[in-house]
């Protein structure tokens, strides 16, 4: 009994001290996932902790079900209107991407190690693909705010390539440990398996699931726990029907955060900490198979190895997959640098420990030495790249709380805190007011306050509103302190998409633009200029002046900012 005392005192202790540290880690801009995986490590048999921990089975078992929870949680929270900027080049990325990283990894790895080439490929497959939980936690840990077509693909890609790099990694331990097995069009056949079976139960199951638990209506906290257990129930199923459970359970996600108005904030709150619960669980699980001891050998090739991966491969193989589309090379650059590993390429790295495949243990030290690399290098800097590359727009006010209405397309009750110093500030209601929003509440002090009054907003005030996602980010603008970032970036003015050129120009009084330009408006110009699929951020110069699009709506520019030159 006192065993079991212990285990569970040891447990919930190296849980607790993983997550106070990963609280504590963006303040100093190190991915929390790096703090997990090192407390582990300093826990395990060569650290302080000295705990004996070598079930590589156990490991794996909790590192997929965290995985699935974890995609299906980044699933919850991408909007379906995020597709159609991210959907063509991310299946590009987790396609083309992956194996092209995989062979040029597999080569230089093959050269480097000296090793058998089929040991070479399996190591590019194990390492090839970017890690969905690392890629949510670290942009979301940097608190960045990426333009869509960016933030989109990274999402998207990371949530797609996990069943090309299981393809390579299962073909390449086949092909060492059933060398005279014959291969042609099974293969190609095993990878649209895993593809089609994967996005099939993902869209069904997911949909079925949803509209169950919308009926059911239980409260935020039982409907969280019902998609854990249902999402990974699909996870399951689709693994054992010989589909891709990761699609799957990220499809799951997709479809229950969009479907009949989504899901509450209260729900995405109760997944957040079954996420940070998840990926705190699997990196210390991780660190814990980790003998650091025996990294010290492969801590040399490893960090070779990695470097050639995230300035090398990577970026050839990102540029090469995103060349049909309109990405300029600073989003590229940004993309390619942002090709984090975390727990997917550890996870594999366990497939040929469990088969038996030769020098195994050497690919498993390896593939960590790239995921601590990669968390350390690429992880740390993430922030700085994004606003060097110009990717990042300047923050917005986040509503206190943001309730869908159902029944009201894309309408939403979103509350808001004045902040000292804010536009509001000092202005009445009506000088807040503008079309498209509609006041609901103003609250002061715990007391409701009679909008027919006109009251004049002061700093702390909480305010209500009826407004639409495109109006969201406008209407925050006004209770957020650092308006003059947003002024720099947007411009001083703000006009709607459906306005002439012509008509702009005569107010700006630009010239020598021609007639074809002259008579389209301003939502027609950007949809040409990027290809049909303009995001926030993206930029014309138009005469002398620059036009920044500053809203959609339904995936159509709905605002543009516009930017005078200095004088």
């Amino acid at each position: 009994m006192q065993s079991i005392h212990l285990a569970l005192f040891v447990g919930a202790a190296l849980l607790f001290v993983g997550l106070l540290l990963g609280t504590l880690s963006t303040r100093v801009g190190v991915p929390s996932l790096l703090v997990f995986l090192v407390v582990g490590m300093l826990a395990g048999e060569d650290g302080i902790g000295g705990i004996q921990f070598q079930d590589f089975e156990l490991g794996f078992l909790v590192s997929n079900l965290a995985l699935a929870i974890i995609l299906l949680d980044g699933g919850l929270r991408t909007r379906l209107s995020t597709f159609r900027a991210g959907l063509k080049p991310a299946l590009t990325l987790a396609t083309l991407g992956v194996l092209l990283t995989a062979m040029s990894v597999g080569a230089f790895a093959t050269w480097l190690l000296g090793i058998d080439w089929r040991l070479g490929l399996l190591l590019g497959g194990i390492i090839g693909s970017t890690d969905a939980a690392a890629v949510f936690n670290v942009i979301k840990g940097a608190g960045l705010r990426l333009n869509e077509r960016v933030e989109s693909t990274l999402e998207i890609e990371s949530g797609l390539n996990d069943p090309m790099a299981i393809f390579i990694t299962v073909l390449l331990i086949d092909l060492l440990t059933l060398p005279d097995a014959k291969w042609g069009l099974e293969t190609l056949v095993v990878l649209i398996q895993q593809f089609g079976l994967g996005a099939l139960l993902g869209v069904a199951l997911g949909a079925g699931l949803s509209e169950l638990l919308l009926r059911v209506r239980s409260n935020e906290g039982l409907h969280a726990l019902l998609l854990c257990t249902g999402g990974a129930a699909i996870f399951s199923l689709t693994n054992m029907v010989g589909g891709s459970g990761f699609l799957a359970v990220y499809l799951v996600g997709l479809i229950a955060g969009n479907r009949r108005a989504g899901t509450s904030d209260n729900v995405l709150r109760s997944m957040d900490s079954m996420a940070w619960l998840a990926q705190s669980g699997m990196f210390l699980l991780l660190g814990l198979l980790v003998t650091p001891a025996g990294l010290i050998t492969s801590l040399l090739p490893g960090l070779m190895i990695a470097l050639f991966l995230t300035f090398i491969a990577r970026p050839v193989a990102v540029w090469i997959s995103l060349l049909p589309f309109a990405f300029s090379n600073r989003e590229k650059t940004f993309i390619a640098w942002t090709g984090l590993r975390g727990a997917v390429p550890i996870v594999l790295a366990v497939f040929p420990l469990l088969a038996g495949v030769p020098e195994n243990r050497l690919l498993f030290d390896i593939t960590f030495v790239v995921v601590l690399t990669s968390l350390l290098l690429q992880g740390t800097s993430i922030g700085f790249v994004a606003r060097r590359m110009r990717v990042a727009l300047p923050p917005a006010a986040s509503p206190l709380a943001a309730v869908a209405l159902e029944g009201a397309e894309d309408q939403f009750l979103v509350q808001f805190r004045i902040q000292a110093g804010s536009r509001a500030e000092g202005k009445t209601m009506d000088q807040v007011a503008f079309p498209g929003v509609q006041p609901i509440a103003l609250v002061r002090g715990g007391v409701s306050l009679n909008l027919a009054d006109n009251p004049v907003l002061q700093a702390n005030d909480l305010l209500t509103w009826l407004t639409s996602h495109a109006e969201q980010e406008q209407l925050g603008e006004w209770f957020l302190a650092t308006t003059a970032t947003l002024r720099r970036f947007y411009g001083d003015f703000t006009v709607r998409a459906t306005a002439r050129v012509s008509d702009v120009a005569m107010s700006y009084g630009l010239t020598g633009l021609s007639p074809a330009v002259m008579g389209m408006t301003l939502e027609e110009l950007f949809h040409q200029r990027h290809k049909g699929t303009p995001v926030v951020g993206d930029t014309i110069e138009l005469g002398g002046i620059r036009l920044r699009v500053r809203s959609l709506e339904r995936g159509q520019v709905h605002q543009v900012g516009i930017r005078l030159p200095k004088t």
